[in-house]
């Protein structure tokens, strides 16, 4: 059955520090929006300069940062912030280690409650590709198998019926994303987006920017 995206809104990219200015597409007014920021992936990668980078972008466009590391955290203090900020945001990184993360803490139920009750999701890499129903598609893109000793299955968040495919044809995941496209395209539903490009999703509908 077709997932319906009614309420429903998302950002989703390979790199925000390139799609920042399409944000506006959903709140004409960002200024003051509090932002729940999970770097939560990101922490167990060499490079994450990404990070750094969308901070950037979020305080240049005014709006304020609340870090949120999942792995870190307190359920409390994970329950708190995401609920009671306006948008959150998943940065790139590890998926498998995000997604274990999000699913010892319950992180993942409630990013899902929050987004279908309307609040904005932005993720960024990792953070657009763990959206989908199940993240084993994302193997030819990262290593999992350091991180996986708690992950008892690979389902992610199902908030869309399509598996984004971030930095395509872009350094340096040139290779690994035309394999993933070329394995899975026959059998998901995928959507393949450049650093320059954005998925949308609003209301009932979904398109690239």
């Amino acid at each position: 059955m077709k997932k319906t995206y009614q309420g429903k809104k998302l950002f989703l990219c390979s790199s925000f520090a390139d799609v920042a200015g399409l944000l506006n597409i959903f709140e004409k007014n960002l200024k003051g929006k509090i932002v729940t920021f999970i770097p939560t992936g990101s922490k167990v990668e060499k490079i994450n300069f990404y990070v750094k980078d969308a901070k950037k972008e979020l305080e240049k466009a005014g709006m304020i940062i609340d870090i949120l590391d999942i792995s870190q955290a307190e359920k409390s203090e994970i329950v708190k912030k995401i609920k009671n900020n306006d948008f959150i945001y998943v940065s790139g990184g590890n998926i498998f280690y995000l997604l274990q993360e999000m699913k010892k803490t319950g992180a993942d139920e409630i990013i899902v409650e929050e987004v279908n009750n309307g609040k904005l999701y932005i993720g960024e890499s990792a953070g657009a590709m763990i959206v989908s129903e199940n993240i084993k598609y994302s193997g030819l893109m990262d290593d999992g198998t350091e991180y996986i000793s708690e992950l008892k299955n690979l389902n992610s968040l199902n908030l869309v019926d399509f598996y984004t495919v971030p930095h395509y044809r872009c350094f340096p995941f040139e290779e690994s994303a035309k394999q993933t496209v070329e394995k899975y395209k026959d059998k998901l539903n995928i959507i393949a987006i450049n650093n320059s490009q954005a998925i949308i999703v609003k209301d009932d509908k979904f398109e690239i920017k």
